[in-house]
């Protein structure tokens, strides 16, 4: 069975009355779609079956550069393009610079491999004792429980296996994956992650969720997400109900940019919060898109608005055809510099680096340090001025 009629199968809501008031971009999209109703709207099947996925349905909403063009076309070589009717209505049709844009359509750009660019490039498949699972920290595991995005990101660090796969594994798969996890007793966290986790129908994340819960040394199930960013009509009261049933759960979520978070998006996140599942969120830097410090601290602030923690802002990984998103390493450390002590704490996310090959994520920080000699430090303050600390002897 197609993946999309599969998941429309399985969802039990049908018909959703609509939870927030239309944008005024959303009413324009609907109008121009002729066929959809504000119902269909809220319908996340609904959007998931009616993204866009070529240039001709894209052309029909803005004008396409020749990059784009070139992009589009040949993305399937490296990741199939998809946008929910949602996200695209967010898109800025009049700047081909607009960063939601430039996450979601191709360019001619990710078609060129640059030097160092790896398909693989955090070494996940070397650290992968069953299809599905990477263990790489002794303590923790990554469970890829989907091959399957609302929408694909054109940085993704996965595109290797995300994309026309299915929205959900092969049963023997999972069944593997549990057995290790059983196994092996100093695993106590496990983060469930994909593609998307919250493609799969709630019947079948619950499935998920209740197996790794009953193993006895797990402490903390997380589950890593891009949906209530790009799909946020995901986040269904059913669905909330059940993940409740199981707290605590974690939720990392995606965020890139400040216009992500719309209204509809802070109802998403609010349901979840208010019913007691905690949120954070992991920021990809991207280059020409939020690698100014002043975007950066408007999305932080505007994270805390809406009761989500920035966790991490992570350097954007060697990819293939991913040179136009990269910054240097020295970009990140400026934007942690401007953050700290310009704001509040709670506002300054860890900065890290996943090495490439497998070396796992390691946090780098300004240099605070000016010199050590013996117990005595001379260390510079987030205004830049020096202060000397003493260690007891």
């Amino acid at each position: 069975m197609n993946p999309i009629n599969e998941i429309r199968g399985q969802a039990q809501e049908k018909e959703v009355a609509p939870r927030v008031n239309l944008s005024p971009k959303e009413n324009r999209f609907i109008n121009s779609l002729k066929s959809a109703t504000p119902i269909d709207w809220e319908d996340w099947t609904w959007q998931i079956s009616h993204r866009i996925r070529t240039k001709e349905d894209l052309s029909e909403i803005l004008d396409l550069t020749p990059e784009e063009i070139e992009g589009i076309e040949g993305c399937g070589q490296k990741l199939t393009m998809a946008i929910p009717p949602y996200f695209a209505s967010l898109i800025d049709p009049n700047d081909s610079n607009c960063p939601i844009r430039r996450q979601c359509i191709p360019v001619k750009a990710e078609l060129i491999k640059s030097d160092h660019e790896l398909e693989d490039p955090c070494g996940e498949e070397d650290h992968s004792p069953v299809p599905g699972l990477v263990h790489r920290y002794p303590d923790r595991v990554l469970f890829l429980v989907s091959e399957m995005c609302a929408m694909y990101c054109r940085h993704c660090t996965r595109s290797r296996m995300v994309g026309e796969g299915s929205h959900k594994r092969k049963t023997s798969h999972y069944e593997d994956a549990y057995d290790y996890i059983r196994s092996n007793k100093k695993i106590r966290d496990v983060l469930i992650s994909g593609g998307d986790p919250l493609m799969l129908s709630d019947e079948m994340l619950e499935n998920i969720i209740k197996n790794i819960k009953a193993i006895p040394h797990v402490e903390l199930v997380r589950i890593g997400t891009r949906a209530p960013v790009t799909l946020p009509q995901r986040i269904t009261n059913d669905l909330v109900a059940m993940l409740k049933k199981y707290s605590p759960i974690w939720i990392n979520i995606h965020f890139n940019h400040p216009k992500e978070i719309t209204k509809r998006v802070r109802f998403a996140c609010e349901l979840l919060t208010d019913n007691g599942i905690p949120l954070g969120s992991q920021t990809v830097l991207l280059k020409g898109i939020n690698d100014k410090p002043y975007i950066m601290k408007k999305l932080m602030h505007d994270l805390l608005k809406i009761r989500v923690r920035p966790y991490y802002i992570y350097q954007c990984d060697p990819i293939i055809g991913s040179s136009h998103f990269r910054t240097p390493i020295s970009s990140g450390i400026a934007i942690i510099d401007k953050l700290r002590g310009h704001t509040t704490g709670y506002a300054v996310p860890r900065y890290v680096v996943d090495l490439p090959g497998g070396g796992g994520k390691i946090s780098i920080d300004p240099n605070a340090i000016i010199s050590q000699n013996q117990n005595r430090y001379v260390l510079r303050s987030f205004s830049g001025e020096e202060y000397t600390h003493y260690d007891p002897i």
